[in-house]
């Protein structure tokens, strides 16, 4: 059974009077969510303070991973005591949610603090279902990132790749010397990130917006076996999958800050990690944008929504805090600390570095482009990520098994 169809029938018991709701009058709320790294859950600490300083409580739920999340809420909803606030990337996806009637729009909150007058386009679109608001954005992440370490491109006599050629080389030079070139942990989502890099290099602005919009047509590109040659190539300067199966993003990103790993492939949230482990910009790390990506960003919107309880003062919490998650100050806090900007375009950016301020330029230039997890729908996404870390992970895949298999997965779209 997949999340959706487990939410809907799920839905159907919120009517049952044994439901306990999870917030009330008195302000507490009870939070899922997947931010469990250091630097995740250091922002977190942002709102999670500022609500209990307003005489709030905060009942803590974390879950491993997105998955996890929902399952959690899957199971919350279906044995009749909903969350009352759950993590949920405002994706193409999310849409389910509103669609099916077990989220509560937060349109009270949305005119309470203007937030159409102060909100990207791109964001109030990916929130929105029907002309109405159901999800409180936190921050704008980009996944076209590359970190790298000073202390091992210094001593390797490296620069910052400004090409993919710059790239390859580098790996080349960073594998003699006895580092490990590519940093990645066991994610699967973590190859795709780099494939979208390559993908758009390979095949430009258009041609990766059709593919991440699910044209099957796109896939068969020749320039898209191109660009599964070179993640192919790339995947040799990374350690093997047996080894980093148990290792996370954040482990992988560590690596880089420490100098044993020379690169990762990563969104601005490896900055935060980054620098909640005790690193600086330009010191022990340096970020750029992905070679082939410089006029893009690949936008990642996190968010909350706000599954519908039993208990009509339930709502009145639930409005409030979305509120608190949109507040100025714990917006530009959040994002100085998860690595990330904030979602409201009237915050002060004097507070930024060289990478946020660099990210900033992005989205004031109108270059911003959902990232594939926030454009294809949840199913397609997951199918698509499964087979590109497959192709990564199995040497023996050949690149036109793999390119047939992500024209088929389009092609059921």
């Amino acid at each position: 059974m997949t999340v959706k169809t487990t939410l809907f029938a799920a839905a159907l018991m919120l009517a049952n009077p044994l439901n306990v709701a999870a917030a009330d009058s008195s302000g507490a709320v009870d939070v899922v969510h997947f931010w469990v790294s250091k630097s995740e859950a250091q922002a977190l600490d942002v709102f999670r303070h500022a609500w209990t300083r307003a005489g709030n409580q905060w009942a803590d739920l974390p879950a491993e991973d997105k998955a996890a999340v929902q399952r959690v809420v899957s199971d919350r909803v279906a044995n009749g005591y909903a969350p009352a606030v759950m993590q949920w990337n405002a994706n193409e996806g999310s849409r389910e949610l509103p669609e099916m009637g077990i989220v509560l729009d937060i349109e009270e909150a949305a005119e309470a603090d203007r937030w159409r007058d102060v909100l990207p386009a791109t964001v109030l679109d990916r929130i929105s279902y029907k002309g109405k608001i159901y999800f409180a954005p936190t921050n704008i992440h980009a996944e076209n990132w590359l970190w790298t370490s000073e202390a091992i491109f210094l001593k390797a006599g490296l620069r910052a790749p400004r090409s993919w050629d710059d790239i390859f080389a580098a790996a080349e030079r960073i594998k003699e010397e006895g580092h490990l070139p590519i940093s990645l942990g066991g994610g699967k989502w973590e190859i795709s990130l780099i494939f979208n890099n390559i993908m758009h290099y390979k095949l430009g602005s258009e041609g990766y917006v059709r593919i991440i919009s699910g044209d099957a047509a796109a896939v068969q590109d020749p320039r898209m076996a191109e660009a599964l040659g070179m993640l192919r190539r790339l995947s040799r300067y990374a350690e093997p999958a047996s080894v980093r199966a148990p290792k996370t993003w954040a482990d992988a990103t560590a690596a880089v800050g420490k100098g044993e790993a020379g690169m990762q492939f990563m969104g601005d949230w490896a900055k935060g990690e980054l620098i909640a482990r005790g690193y600086a910009v330009d010191r022990d790390f340096g970020c750029s944008l992905v070679p082939g990506t410089e006029i893009a960003y690949f936008m990642v919107i996190d968010a909350f929504a706000f599954p519908i309880t039993n208990r009509p003062d339930a709502a009145e919490a639930q409005q409030a805090f979305a509120r608190m998650l949109l507040d100025r100050d714990n917006q530009v806090a959040f994002s100085r600390i998860k690595g990330s900007l904030p979602v409201r375009t009237d915050v002060d950016p004097s507070g930024l570095d060289r990478c946020g301020r660099l990210g900033l330029e992005m989205i004031a230039e109108k270059s911003g482009v959902s990232a594939q997890s926030m454009a294809m729908p949840t199913q397609m996404s997951d199918g698509f990520i499964a087979v590109l870390a497959e192709f990564f992970n199995d040497q023996s895949m050949s690149v036109e098994t793999a390119q047939r298999r992500l024209h088929e997965l389009l092609q059921q779209n």
